[in-house]
């Protein structure tokens, strides 16, 4: 068999770009489903195009991913609530996990040889494991771009954050744009972070990042739902969701006549005695219904006649992007940024929102579910370019691509010196 020659593969890989993403994906779905909407954007934008994900979700294979989009898993860790960091494989020492993480990276990167990198959210990495890789990647002109949802955390807490991990220095070093998912009318995630104009300068506000609807699949049937109109309770991940299952539990065991039954999707990472506990006393309530989780969430979202959610950045995405009527009962703890966002969005009139404190008395949930069926929609506010954000990323990673890596050099060789 002949194989292709040197000259080919080489002109071939002329014209198919790559762009690497990484996302450190220590808990949750937040990061992961961001990178992999974005993945999928791109690649349906651009034919010639591929996408890999560094990620660290254990679930990552539980999502289907379009042509050319991949990924890479390195090896999984934990926070705890104290901030500090544990392998998922308990046999294995943290340090001895970063440092794997760390290789995997840089290794991948250097093989991959990618046109453009997108770091989700850390600037750095996790404990700083993608610092190396940004230094690899820089010598060779590769364009390097942080991507931030549009909250990361209270002022306050979040400067301190970033002291601690020299995240200001890392802007200010290795990027050449920070993109921002979301509008500075709405929030600015880099609020009271005190940053070089330079650094300033290269910050872009793309918009929302607007989410589809997957092509429709054979799936079981939902007991008691069918094509009935329902609220879709979703705490994303579910590892910090059990207060939202629980209120929305004590309103309809308080009030079972709730106007529209309720679908609970306790999420991937809920511990297992908590899921079986809630799903105990769902299946005592005649207009509740539970499944654990899935993958295309975005289907029952568009079924769905309102959400029920927490206010974490993907699901105010599909909210707005599906037009659906929601309800935020924001966490506060460990971060305050759905808070913030909850905050912002009821400000608007885009949703509506209810603290834990205030919902933990029944007769005020059950009050605020039954409020939902005639809030009007996210629509009803009128924002130029709300939803633009995969668009705006699509247009900004081909200028990127087209300008090609020396369009780079002179920040790399101001840099450098």
């Amino acid at each position: 068999m002949d194989l292709p020659r040197e000259g080919t593969v080489l002109a071939r890989r002329h014209e198919h770009k790559r762009v690497l993403i990484y996302s450190h994906d220590s808990f949750g779905l937040g990061h992961l489903r961001r990178c992999r909407a974005i993945a999928h954007s791109l690649v349906e934008a651009n034919s010639a195009l591929s996408v890999l994900i560094l990620s660290g979700s254990p679930i990552i294979g539980s999502y289907d991913f379009r042509s050319r989009v991949d990924f890479v898993r390195v090896p999984g860790v934990i926070k705890l609530r104290n901030g500090e960091y544990v392998s998922l494989n308990e046999h294995i020492d943290i340090e001895e996990t970063l440092s794997m993480r760390s290789s995997i990276i840089r290794h991948t990167a250097d093989i991959f040889d990618p046109d453009l990198f997108l770091v989700d959210k850390e600037p750095l990495g996790l404990r700083g494991e993608v610092g190396d890789t940004l230094s690899l990647l820089r010598r060779r002109g590769v364009p390097l771009v942080l991507g931030l949802r549009d909250v990361l955390d209270d002022p306050d807490a979040l400067e301190a954050e970033w002291e601690r991990k020299g995240a200001a220095s890392a802007l200010l070093q290795y990027y050449d744009e920070i993109w921002v998912y979301g509008l500075k009318a709405i929030c600015d995630p880099l609020a009271g972070i005190d940053l070089p104009p330079s650094v300033r300068r290269r910050v872009t506000y793309t918009g929302y990042l607007r989410r589809k609807a997957p092509a429709p699949v054979p799936a079981p049937e939902i007991p008691a739902i069918g094509e009935e109109e329902f609220l879709l309770v979703t705490p994303g991940g579910g590892g910090d969701g059990d207060a939202l299952v629980d209120l929305v539990l004590r309103a309809y065991e308080y009030d079972p006549r709730l106007p529209l039954p309720a679908l609970l999707v306790f999420g991937p990472f809920m511990l297992p005695e908590r899921r079986a506990a809630f799903a105990a006393r769902a299946a005592r309530l005649e207009r509740i219904r539970a499944i654990t989780f899935d993958a295309r969430i975005e289907t029952l979202m568009v079924r769905a006649a309102g959400v029920v959610a927490m206010g974490g950045y993907n699901t105010f995405c599909e909210m707005l992007s599906f037009d659906k009527k929601a309800l935020f009962v924001p966490r506060t703890v460990p971060r305050r940024e759905q808070w913030i966002r909850a905050r912002r969005a009821a400000e608007l009139g885009l949703a509506t929102m209810l603290l834990e404190e205030e919902g933990a008395d029944p007769r005020r949930m059950a009050a605020a579910l039954r409020g939902l069926v005639d809030q009007p929609p996210p629509s009803a506010v009128v924002m130029a370019g709300l939803l633009d954000g995969t668009q705006r990323v699509d247009r900004l990673v081909r200028g990127w691509l087209d300008r090609g890596r020396r369009a780079r050099s002179p920040l790399a060789e101001a840099i450098e010196a």
